[in-house]
């Protein structure tokens, strides 16, 4: 504690202790500082005194005295000034705060009769300034006191307003003392007078009725807002003196949970795999649209990788910053497909939440909403998705007014929608609604130059998580899997690979790490290959076609390229090398060498 704090109060007390005891008074602090003075000590107001005076043996000390033969005392033996010291007495007692020194007070007589009258009346003065130092010393800590106190409002203020959730205090009665920053910008208000200018009154009497702290209350705020609000009493000797409610709109709430649940699945378009001329081609198409406003329709088989491009264009947005919510439309039946997009309201329906529930409209608000399967959705629900997508405002089952949204929607299917349009079981209208950008993605199959680049990304992907050492590829292994037509696609192969790595226990991927089903197809094309060679072997003579042209060089296109590929098996073999460098001899890839040969 520093006596600085309160100079202005150390002056005037100094002051009324001259004019009672009618001598020059100062007053110095732990440091030595004068802080206060009288007669001629008000001149050197602010000045150290000398570290060998009587104030430093005071302070050293910790005790009061009377220097009545100044220079004989102990307090002066060190004094630089005691050969030439014109007090004639001197008087100092110690300022004190929970044991420790902060000050002394000093009396000094320049006169002989001040002298006198000190000595006289000495028991009475030391008495007298004991009280003068414990008054200095409770200024001081009621200073501290109230600096502390203000010091904690001011730290509390601080964090009441930068906090990251609306928070509101109000008194016992509802009658808002503060609201921050962020309830300022989140509900468009500047303040409120009462909780009954945010709340129903159900919700209000059932929150100025309650003995403990609250969670988790979903409310539909007064405006339209919808949130969960928590409430804390706040209470003095077990007495309810006022309530501090924080509010999270249900927009935060889905960005937390996509922050904390979701964030992994944050995709970007490099995290795609995939260099083949037609997948670079929709990457590029996908990322030119992605900060576009308008609806995307993503056309694929099953397991193409819808989701991914769905996620990337999110990511890629202006919205990325707000929730992206998915949904299959095939995965929920038919009844409860309308709450989950829409929500309702309480006591929409027997069994319906208290508070009713948001639907995936709201929860995606100013974000993204994925529909996914959106072929498989009822007839009954593409109007109510159509109105919803039209008019940017949804309804709640059991709900009396709308509610706005912001969201882009991305919906897929692996569906030829045009055909369910032409059968009846799609809407026209809602088919061109969602068409609007149309991104088709290819099949695994129709990209072979991206398979192995895929298997390799899958391998390092699945060894880092089963903690194993990445292991090399065989040719038999290699061959097995361009030899697949897969029909589950990008899906179906991470399953294939995920496998593999399980059952993996040297360094090297092998056939028989490979599901049954690759195996069959591999041994199958192998024996079929030996069997062409020994064919050809015993037969040079092509089969003529029905009408010989007069020009014996001419033939069948598909025979020329039988014959080539007889050729080529027959100088580099049938062993997986062997066919690797006669595709490459050909100008094919491998896959499709191993295709041709499985037709012949």
């Amino acid at each position: 504690m520093a006596l600085s704090k309160i100079i202005s109060n150390v002056q005037l007390i100094c002051e009324a202790i001259a004019s009672v005891v009618n001598i020059d008074v100062t007053i110095v602090d732990d440091q030595r500082i004068r802080l206060a003075g009288t007669g001629r000590y008000r001149e050197s107001i602010g000045e150290k005194v000398n570290e060998n005076s009587a104030f430093s043996y005071a302070l050293r000390e910790s005790m009061g005295f009377i220097i009545e033969n100044p220079g004989e005392h102990q307090a002066c033996l060190n004094c630089d000034c005691k050969d030439k010291c014109t007090e004639h007495a001197e008087v100092c007692c110690p300022i004190r705060i929970d044991g420790e020194n902060v000050g002394v007070i000093g009396l000094i007589a320049f006169k002989e009769d001040q002298r006198l009258a000190l000595i006289k009346n000495q028991g009475n003065l030391m008495s007298f300034l004991d009280r003068m130092a414990d008054l200095i010393a409770s200024k001081l800590k009621e200073f501290e006191s109230h600096e502390a106190i203000e010091l904690l409002a001011k730290e509390l203020e601080v964090v009441f307003e930068s906090i990251d959730t609306s928070l509101i205090a109000c008194d016992k009665t509802g009658t808002v003392l503060r609201v921050n920053r962020k309830f300022k910008r989140a509900f468009g208000l500047e303040t409120i007078g009462h909780l009954d200018e945010l709340l129903y009154e159900r919700e209000l009497t059932h929150l100025l009725r309650l003995k403990e702290n609250s969670k988790n209350h979903f409310q539909t705020f007064k405006g339209g807002m919808q949130g969960i609000f928590d409430v804390s009493l706040i209470k003095v000797q077990h007495a309810i003196k006022g309530y501090i409610i924080t509010i999270k709109t249900v927009e935060e709430v889905m960005r937390t949970v996509n922050d904390m649940v979701l964030d992994s699945l944050a995709t970007g378009f490099d995290q795609i795999i995939g260099e083949s001329k037609s997948m670079v081609q929709v990457k590029a198409l996908a990322q030119k649209v992605a900060s576009s406003a308008s609806t995307v329709l993503i056309l694929g088989e099953s397991g193409t990788g819808k989701e991914l491009f769905a996620r990337a264009i999110h990511h890629s947005s202006q919205r990325q910053a707000f929730p992206f919510v998915a949904i299959n439309c095939a995965a929920i039946p038919d009844h409860l497909l309308e709450s989950e997009l829409f929500g309702y309201e309480e006591g929409a329906f027997t069994g319906a939440k208290k508070g009713g529930k948001p639907g995936k409209f709201q929860l995606a608000n100013k974000g993204t909403l994925f529909l996914d399967e959106i072929g498989d959705m009822p007839l009954h629900l593409q109007v109510k998705l159509l109105r919803a997508l039209q008019e940017k405002r949804i309804e709640r089952l059991g709900g009396n007014g709308g509610v706005d949204v912001d969201v882009r929607v991305i919906a897929a299917t692996h569906a030829n929608l045009e055909e369910k349009v032409n059968e009846g079981t799609f809407r026209q209208d809602l088919f061109y609604r969602l068409n609007v950008i149309p991104l088709n993605i290819p099949p695994l199959r129709e990209r072979s130059d991206d398979l192995m680049l895929t298997v390799h990304y899958m391998i390092s992907k699945w060894c880092t998580k089963l903690l194993k050492p990445l292991p090399k590829i065989s040719g038999a292994f290699k061959d097995a899997l361009l030899l697949h037509e897969w029909p589950g696609n990008v899906r179906e192969l991470e399953n294939a690979v995920e496998y593999a790595i399980n059952v993996c226990e040297g360094d090297r991927l092998e056939l028989w790490h490979l599901p049954k089903r690759f195996t069959a197809v591999y041994e199958k094309a192998a024996n079929k290959t030996k069997d062409q060679i020994v064919d050809h072997q015993l037969d040079q003579q092509l089969v003529q076609p029905v009408e010989q042209p007069q020009n014996n060089w001419l033939m069948p296109l598909s025979l020329l390229e039988e014959k080539a590929i007889h050729a080529a098996l027959e100088v580099y073999g049938s062993s997986g090398e062997g066919v690797e460098k006669a595709a490459k001899s050909l100008g094919i890839s491998r896959a499709t060498l191993y295709r041709k040969m499985m037709k012949k």
